[in-house]
């Protein structure tokens, strides 16, 4: 149980899967802002935009033509973070100065239109469509993961102006890389030596003491939880956890795929009633390696990562400290859980 004063009295919290702190200061959510007011996007509700180089029959901006699909529609991406091809060695070499070492940077970037409506996001799809989108996820993950070269598949969401989407149809991104990224290795690192020494996964033992205490649980069903991270950076960060053993996408059942759906729209649904606005976020997986090795320390997991703090127009920003020192929050996570659970 999180003792009382800690609702309104600066403390930190320990993040186990980064090795890093977060400084909670709830006391400051009471201060007057005079700051930076985010103009709240108004999305085209056309259910068909012609000038839309995702939605269906259109044309892309590097002329390749959309099929005129009825569900998910996949396709690599035309601007691509990361190279298909090696490239000669030469370039990768190390340079014989330790402050100047390179990689290369192979991989797969495509883009997962969730729908052929313009005008929908995932809030606004069936349970039957993010069934689909699911089960895209899912196939798109076995393909990639069977490529000999690729170590690691990100799949994630930016949603809404607020966070960079470039376009409003809605759609996410899937990264498939040779090597670990940053994060996905730092976490890997932890989930390891917590594995090593209980002899369970780490997120399966956190996931046991929320469901005793049931402060932070937002929503949850038979195969998912949902609920605020104890330590949570964004004002609304949320975390979706499996309630059994399941390293990666490909472990996901029929049953279990319909249950992440309806935690998925009780979740985004929920976003969008705290403020009465379409609520932007960036989203994700965060799952196994599919690098060939054994990975029993780890549980699949998604991270959502929505910028609103105060209104549909205040933002949290990661400024000053939390560029120089470490990251830090406002009010606390049992507060938002409290705000959230009442819409789900």
């Amino acid at each position: 149980m999180i003792d009382l004063k800690l609702h309104n009295k600066p403390h930190r919290r320990y993040n186990p899967l980064l090795d890093e702190w977060v400084l909670v200061s709830p006391q400051r959510n009471l201060r007057p802002w005079l700051g930076q007011q985010e103009n709240a996007a108004i999305a085209q509700r056309l259910a068909h935009d012609p000038n839309c180089y995702l939605c269906p029959g259109n044309q892309r901006s590097v002329g390749e033509l959309n099929p005129n699909y009825q569900a998910c529609f996949v396709f690599d991406n035309d601007f691509p973070a990361l190279d298909t091809n090696s490239g000669p060695d030469d370039l990768m070499a190390p340079s014989g100065n330790s402050f100047f070492n390179t990689q290369s940077a192979l991989g797969i970037n495509r883009v997962v239109c969730y729908s052929p409506r313009h005008d929908l996001t995932m809030a606004d799809l069936s349970d039957e469509a993010l069934i689909n989108v699911i089960r895209t996820w899912k196939t798109q993950f076995e393909e990639l993961a069977a490529i000999s070269f690729i170590d690691y598949v990100q799949i994630f969401e930016n949603k809404g102006a607020m966070m960079g989407c470039s376009n409003p149809h809605p759609h996410g991104q899937i990264w498939a890389q040779e090597g670990l990224p940053t994060l996905v290795s730092r976490t890997q690192a932890h989930l390891q030596r917590y594995f090593q020494i209980h002899q369970e996964p780490l997120l399966e033992a956190y996931l046991r003491e929320e469901l005793e205490l049931m402060e932070r649980v937002i929503y949850q069903n038979d195969h998912f939880v949902v609920l605020v991270p104890f330590w949570a950076v964004w004002p609304f960060e949320t975390l979706i956890l499996p309630k059994f053993s399941a390293k990666d996408l490909s472990e996901l059942n029929a049953a279990s795929i319909n249950d992440l759906a309806t935690a998925l729209s009780k979740l985004t649904k929920a976003y969008d009633a705290v403020f009465n606005v379409s609520f932007p976020y960036s989203a994700g997986f965060h799952q196994a390696p599919c690098d060939g090795k054994a990975h029993p320390e780890w549980t699949i997991h998604m991270h959502f990562y929505p910028p609103l703090l105060r209104s549909a127009s205040v933002k949290k920003f990661q400024v000053g400290y939390e560029l120089l020192a470490e990251a830090q929050r406002d009010m606390t996570p049992e507060q938002s859980a409290e705000i959230l659970r009442s819409y789900c």
